[in-house]
């Protein structure tokens, strides 16, 4: 990743903790279905942003509508169900901050 943005170097660093991390949830529950369906999508836009260093604009407009609806159902079953969850719910907001940074190509 020689000569990638500094926010695509905090991503890979960043990502590569989270996937190397236990996921927290895993019941049936569905405040854990909220943040396993959060937690894979945002997945599917970071590897994809890895590989070009960049978002495709349809993945910007995406994630562009994802934060204009916000996060409260994700902020709200963090809190809910506790730690490790929450810890894991911020890892998750900060990497969708990370990928808002960007460059659109």
């Amino acid at each position: 990743m020689r000569g990638a943005p500094e926010e695509v170097l905090r991503l890979r660093r960043l990502w590569d903790d989270h996937i190397h991390s236990t996921f927290p949830v895993g019941g049936t529950d569905p405040r854990e279905q909220e943040v396993a369906l959060y937690a894979s999508w945002i997945g599917s836009m970071v590897e994809v942003a890895l590989v070009r260093g960049s978002l495709d604009r349809n993945l910007a407009e995406m994630l562009a509508t994802r934060r204009a609806e916000g996060n409260q159902r994700l902020f709200r079953a963090g809190g809910e169900l506790g730690e490790p969850v929450r810890s894991y719910v911020a890892r998750l907001i900060a990497i969708e901050d990370l990928l808002a940074q960007l460059p659109i190509r």
